[in-house]
């Protein structure tokens, strides 16, 4: 179906904005330009059988004044992050001449940057993108103007795929596994990041479908970026394992001659995160916990909810370490800055938001108010709302005080009205009819439409849907409705969502359009994937099953022995007992058995002694994750 224009509503507000907002404040466009070497023309990568894993040269639109169908902070921001090519960043203090080492970024060939910091012999990797594919061409964009130097080591900063799933386009595990490449991660990296992208992994990759806006069109009245980057590429995917962890603030390493100074951030924009600090070049790497936008406490692809205090205290760690010592900061995300006073007012201001938005909602709900009734009107101190990296365009100050008041205080407002209320398919059902029913609730959501009012129309209509997900007139009214939303948010993961919406009412479910790893599943220990057979059984399918089932893996010689009973798997690392296991199960190794769980019982490397059909009746209790589970209808 076709997409309308904005309405009157829309542009009068994105007029309103222009006129208010800082956009004389230029210091971005200057610094996201600076260091500029070369771009990569086309801007395009492939996999190896063609398909395009990344396309840069589709936000050429981006050029010029903003549109009415997009906030115009939005499209500023848009138009930064949409800058590719490589940069440098800065050069060894004192050093002069082309052959002096520096640290160069690549940019804009993925969500995320690439940071490439020079050694004696070769270079260093921090953050090799999403995927095998973009990663490799940053890395060949690097050498074409650098020189063909080798990669002696890869940093992951944090836990989140985007900072390591390239990892195979810079290195190799038989290098690594040589000794020739190192892989330095804060600790718990591992555990953290195949948790985050296989314990509720479907569900959330189906979410992030909406987020990142992955198969909207590009375009004024489509995806413009997600305030992050623009999107994230969608290749192969991949991990190596750490052969460093670093475990305390103030550790050093030196690398191929490059001395690191590490600082601990656990718990803020990711469970594993740390910023670390390079003598030699002046340059401070702060991670992703201070970027030129407001960053998430809790994504809307679901997360756990993200601690705000301890960013900010970690903020604060990292000006009293390094300010003094640093000319250069720079990110996983965006551009860096320079210059010592410019640093400490970034920083310092990355690390207020994240505290004010702390202490006001904690200050707010000890007076007993809500998490939405304190983000219905929170307004930021006039330092912050000017300062253009303190605006919302991944995060939102709406749904981050919303995920404070969840941290400290759970989902229940404390209204016992609201302890016990209906799912929405019964909910809205019953609002309908009290409205007079579903032509009587699409009228009312026009008059609201009409008026401007989107948000009561998105109300209305959301019930009308869980009531007759077919009826014609609320669901195209639905639809518009989501899209005048998104023409108007500055937040770019909100426009996502509502334009998902809007197309998933218009042209149907359009499922998840990427997928988890095989090599992520493989990095689980083996207890992490009991995990995941634990959290598959369906339980009330399995309350008569009472099951003893010891697993043995012949690579390793570990067994444990698993037992269902009341729905609950449990398991524990113990000796093989046949006398007490209805059967025991010899695996080639841990690999076996997540094939084994998803149907495969032909395959070699699975030998069942016992009760054959035992395995067989737990695995007949396992549910398979939806990857296309309904979100706008029931």
């Amino acid at each position: 179906m076709e997409q309308k224009p904005p309405t009157a509503t829309i542009t009068a507000a994105h007029a309103d904005h222009l006129g208010r907002l800082p956009f004389d404040d230029t210091r971005d466009l200057a610094a996201a330009d600076r260091g500029f070497i070369a771009a990569l023309e086309p801007c395009v990568v492939t996999a190896a059988d063609g398909r395009v894993v990344w396309n840069n040269d589709v936000y050429d639109f981006l050029a010029g004044e903003p549109p009415e169908s997009v906030h115009p902070s939005l499209w500023r921001q848009s138009q930064l992050c949409a800058k590719q090519g490589l940069y440098e960043v800065t050069r060894a203090s004192g050093a002069t001449g082309d052959d002096a080492a520096g640290i160069y970024q690549v940019r804009g060939l993925d969500l995320s940057n690439v940071t490439f910091v020079e050694g004696d012999t070769g270079v260093i990797v921090i953050d090799p993108l999403v995927c095998t594919e973009t990663a490799a061409a940053a890395l060949g964009l690097y050498r074409e103007h650098r020189g063909d130097r080798p990669v002696v080591a890869v940093i992951y900063t944090h836990s989140h795929v985007d900072h390591f799933g390239g990892v195979l386009g810079v290195t190799t595990q038989a290098d690594v596994d040589a000794g020739a490449v190192a892989v330095l991660a804060p600790e718990g990296f591992t555990a953290h990041a195949v948790q985050e992208n296989v314990y509720a992994g479907t569900a959330m990759t189906r979410r992030a479908g909406y987020m990142y806006g992955t198969v909207l069109a590009r375009g004024p009245q489509g995806q413009v970026g997600c305030g992050l980057g623009q999107t994230p590429s969608t290749g192969e995917v991949a991990i190596i394992v750490p052969t460093i962890d670093i475990r305390s603030t103030g550790e050093t390493h030196t690398i191929d001659g490059v001395e690191i100074e590490f600082q601990m951030a656990p718990g803020t924009e990711a469970p594993a995160e740390m910023h670390f600090y390079f003598p030699q070049f002046r340059a401070l790497c702060m991670a992703e916990n201070a970027t030129h936008n407001l960053h998430n406490l809790l994504t809307l692809r679901g997360a756990l909810v993200r601690d705000p205090h301890g960013w900010a205290g970690y903020l604060t760690e990292a000006i009293d370490a390094f300010a003094d010592r640093a000319d250069v900061v720079f990110a996983s995300h965006h551009w860096p800055t320079w210059g010592r006073e410019d640093i400490v007012e970034f920083v310092s201001l990355q690390r207020d938001l994240y505290a004010y938005l702390h202490d006001q909602t904690l200050r707010q709900l000890n007076q007993g108010f809500t998490g939405v009734e304190i983000a219905e009107d929170f307004p930021l101190p006039p330092a912050l709302e000017a300062a253009w990296h303190a605006h919302g365009y991944y995060g939102s100050v709406n749904h981050n005080v919303k995920a404070v008041y969840q941290r400290y205080m759970g989902w229940f407002d404390g209204n016992p009205g609201r302890l016990w209320p209906h799912p929405p398919e019964a909910i809205g059902p019953r609002y309908v009819a009290a409205m007079g029913g579903l032509d009587r609730v699409v009228e009312l959501a026009r008059e609201a439409f009409d008026g401007g009012d989107f948000r009561w129309a998105a109300t209305l209509l959301d019930h009308a849907m869980f009531t007759d997900a077919d009826h014609a007139a609320a669901r195209g009214l639905y639809a518009d409705t989501l899209e005048q939303l998104a023409y108007g948010a500055e937040n770019a993961t909100w426009r996502n969502f509502y334009l998902a919406g809007a197309t998933e009412l218009r042209d149907g479910n359009f499922g998840t359009p990427t997928t988890t790893s095989s090599t992520m599943a493989g990095q689980l220990s083996p207890e992490q994937m009991f995990d995941v057979l634990a959290i598959s059984v369906n339980g009330p399918a399995a309350w008569d099953l009472d099951l003893a089932l010891d697993v043995t893996f012949l690579d390793t010689g570990d067994n444990y022995r698993l037992t269902l009973r009341n729905g609950v798997l449990i398991y524990r690392k113990a000796a093989a007992d046949p006398g007490t296991a209805h059967a025991t199960l010899r695996l080639v190794n841990k690999l076996r058995l997540l094939a084994l769980a998803a149907g495969d019982q032909t395959s070699p490397g699975a030998d069942v002694d016992g009760d054959a059909t035992a395995f067989a009746s737990l695995v007949a209790v396992l549910d398979r994750p939806d990857p296309a589970f309904d979100i706008v209808t029931p």
